[in-house]
């Protein structure tokens, strides 16, 4: 293999658009342009497109096409979720329960509702990043109104036990809302099983194209959001915008080829994984994080005891990882999942997080490893 080749592992930030995702989005950007709110011919064939798309994303999470909202990406899919409901609720309470280990984009709008007069708990979690249920279940108070938490950590890829969650949550009567971004197309998803309120998740995590996403709103358990963004009144009133049609049409397209290939894919990428890490912790101090719990089968993330962080990364110059959230990454700061999890910041700012994907290849594995574990001799070396 050339050393100079790059190899990407970062696959939890984003992956690359599938070949046969391009080319099923190519005709709308020329041919078959029409706004999807236009009464003739052109606007009902970008809208039929929009539809079929609709349902290709309904079936990959096992909902109703109706209960999906087309946004810009999960971000905005959240922002819409959680002002949207506050809004709406805010008569029935003002407290709002999540995680410390949610996604910058949950916790930096919770942030902005607490500014609005909401209260916010969040939950702790262990040294492996789990939640206690116990304290979740305490933490519930008559103002509660809404939970939220992520079904799939995006740095870790530990897997909360979501159905679980959802019993304690709706046995006392309050909204459960869930980003389930990480989860969707590397393990099953299932909608109706898990009787999620609302949901979160975007298509460039699953090989579609950028700015667009989804949210889900349960129409069974009658869940009331208000929109936030007006003018034009498209998708059912909650996000009014022209639609970004090639977007939602490549959306589609990779949602049915995660539902057709999702498991023999995340098998062969678990497997790559596994043998990943069986190289990784043979290097003196590496510790694998949440690795005794449910993970994705894509995610390792690993921390390298007495190591410059910030040079470990800048080493590793062929090898495309992380230390945390692509949406922070840029700012040099310890991981807020990692320090939620008891990681003091030298340790959690020498964590590395390594997301495979579809093209991760054997090859790429032990390059990568052989590469980690070059660099972290050589920089322990130094520090002696």
């Amino acid at each position: 293999m050339n050393v100079k080749q790059k190899i990407y592992l970062d696959y939890n930030a984003t992956t690359p658009v599938d070949q046969r995702v391009l080319e099923t989005m190519l005709p709308f950007f020329t041919g078959e342009f029409g706004n999807a709110s236009s009464d003739h011919v052109f606007g009902w064939e970008a809208d039929d497109a929009v539809e079929q798309a609709r349902n290709q994303i309904a079936k990959l999470v096992n909902c109703k096409a109706s209960e999906i909202i087309f946004t810009s990406g999960a971000t905005e899919a959240a922002n819409l979720a959680l002002f949207g409901f506050a809004k709406r609720n805010r008569s029935k309470g003002r407290h709002i329960i999540t995680a410390r280990t949610e996604h910058k984009a949950i916790l930096d709008t919770m942030k902005v509702l607490e500014e609005d007069g909401f209260e916010i708990t969040s939950l702790n979690v262990d040294s492996e990043g789990n939640i206690d249920l116990n304290e979740l279940e305490q933490s519930i108070t008559s103002e509660t109104i809404l939970v939220c938490l992520m079904m799939a950590n995006n740095e870790t890829g530990i897997i909360h036990p979501i159905q679980e969650i959802e019993k304690v949550v709706h046995s006392r009567g309050i909204k459960f809302m869930s980003d389930i971004t990480q989860a969707v197309g590397k393990i099953p998803v299932d909608l109706k099983k898990m009787n999620l309120d609302l949901a979160i998740f975007s298509s460039h995590k699953i090989y579609g194209p950028k700015g667009v996403g989804a949210l889900y709103i349960n129409k069974k358990n009658k869940v009331d959001i208000d929109p936030q963004i007006f003018g034009g009144g498209q998708e059912k009133g909650m996000r009014a915008g022209t639609l970004n049609v090639p977007g939602i049409v490549g959306f589609g397209k990779a949602s049915e080829i995660a539902f057709s290939e999702m498991q023999e894919g995340s098998n062969r990428i678990g497997q790559l994984r596994d043998k990943l890490e069986r190289l990784l912790i043979k290097i003196e101090g590496a510790e694998i994080n949440c690795k005794n719990d449910p993970r994705l089968p894509n995610t390792t993330n690993i921390s390298f005891k007495d190591i410059d962080g910030n040079l470990l990364l800048r080493k590793l110059n062929t090898l495309a990882v992380s230390r945390g959230s692509a949406c922070t990454s840029n700012i040099i700061e310890p991981s807020h999942v990692l320090k939620a999890m008891g990681l003091n910041d030298e340790l959690a700012l020498s964590s590395l997080r390594i997301s495979l994907g579809r093209e991760t290849t054997e090859a790429d594995i032990d390059f990568a490893a052989s590469e980690i574990r070059t660099i972290v001799d050589q920089l322990r070396r130094v520090s002696i």
